[in-house]
């Protein structure tokens, strides 16, 4: 039995997995092309990558590989210049924290608050990935005509049928179907993020009955029985994010990995206060306690800027052991389902797991 879709005909990889693109170093391009080389999709997340830094990783995979590779950018609005009085109450919340960790007292953040998006993605367009995928808005058609015009596959992030409706009539060549369990900055730009909650398992069934180009399921998948799960609903592929963090290639501080292979039940939640747009992670003290408050927070991206030195601060801490308490320890639901092992250790793993999940189904036959 071969574990192959028509997904992976369009993007050119062996196997139907996404090695989810992670922003923040933990998609390193060890990492990337481990999973690429194993025959995953491997992917970057370059939300705030600068172009330089983008060359110079995609570089460095392909020295390793040619397997095709995704990029992947976050394409919201930016906020107009806040100015620094109007930063006061934000920074007053988050003070005390860093003086917990013997940081100079936060100071009012400037723009950019992130890279030039066009800048990206002419970057992009020169480095001629096989895949580019995108989050939290849509990008104009004329730039999905450009991309196709070099040859490089679309995709684009949905939280709801209206924005998988939305991105298909665009053009893109398939929708990530993200539903309510995973970790990180979820991808909705037409409704509330709150409202927008749908489980993956309900939101990939509504999309593919919905549109007529390939779905991937995204949300709370961990293994091979997680993956025949979503393919068994119509997606023609799966994307993991949380399974890879704790790979021996991963960027992710090591206080993140053991957290996550520490835990023992969902004990993640959704926070505006490490970025200023609804992300889940793991419960920790700056979460607890932001959460709890009814403290201001500067608008997505900027609170990350002004978040960014304490969390650095936190995964150095302790001697370089890492403090949980103010990292923004990203994960999805089922992240107890966390395994430590290389990058191609677990897509082999994946590939061997959903194999057997299938033939277990497809015994249910006989």
């Amino acid at each position: 039995m071969k574990l192959h879709t028509p997904l992976c005909d369009l993007l050119g990889t062996r196997l139907p997995i996404i090695q989810a693109p992670m922003a923040g170093g933990t998609t390193t391009p060890a990492l990337v092309a481990a999973a690429a080389k194993a025959g995953a999709l491997g992917s970057f997340g370059f939300a705030y990558a600068q172009p330089e830094a983008m060359q110079r990783d995609v570089e460095a995979v392909r020295a390793l590989t040619d397997a095709p590779i995704n990029l992947n950018f976050f394409v919201n609005a930016q906020p107009a210049p806040i100015p620094p009085e109007s930063q006061r109450g934000a920074i007053e919340a988050i003070t005390g924290y860093y003086q917990a960790l013997g940081l100079p007292a936060p100071a009012p953040v400037r723009t950019p608050y992130a890279p030039d998006l066009n800048a990206q993605l002419a970057m992009a367009e020169d480095i001629k990935p096989a895949v580019l995928t995108f989050h939290l808005n849509d990008l104009p058609a004329d730039r999905l005509k450009r991309l196709r015009a070099r040859g490089i596959k679309t995709g684009g992030s949905a939280t709801c049928v209206a924005e998988a409706l939305h991105l298909e009539a665009l053009g893109v060549d398939f929708i990530i179907a993200q539903g309510g369990e995973a970790g990180g900055h979820r991808g909705t730009f037409q409704r509330n993020p709150y409202e927008a909650m749908t489980g993956t398992l309900a939101l990939t069934r509504l999309i593919v009955r919905a549109v007529n180009i390939p779905v991937v399921a995204a949300g709370g998948i961990m293994d091979g029985a997680g993956i025949a799960a979503v393919l068994a609903l119509g997606a023609q592929g799966a994307q993991l994010g949380t399974a890879f963090i704790p790979c021996t290639e991963s960027g992710s501080p090591p206080i993140h990995k053991q957290s996550l292979l520490a835990a023992r039940d969902d004990t993640t939640v959704i926070t505006e206060k490490f970025t200023g747009k609804p992300a889940r992670g793991l419960v920790n003290r700056y979460i607890r306690e932001m959460n709890a408050s009814d403290a201001p927070q500067l608008d997505f991206p900027a609170q990350g800027v002004l978040s960014g030195p304490l969390r650095a601060a936190s995964a150095k801490s302790n001697q370089g052991a890492g403090n949980p308490d103010f990292l923004a320890m990203w994960a999805g639901q089922a992240a107890p389902l966390s395994r430590e092992m290389s990058a191609a250790q677990l897509v082999i793993t994946l590939e061997h797991e959903t194999l057997e999940a299938l033939e277990r189904l497809a015994a249910l036959r006989r």
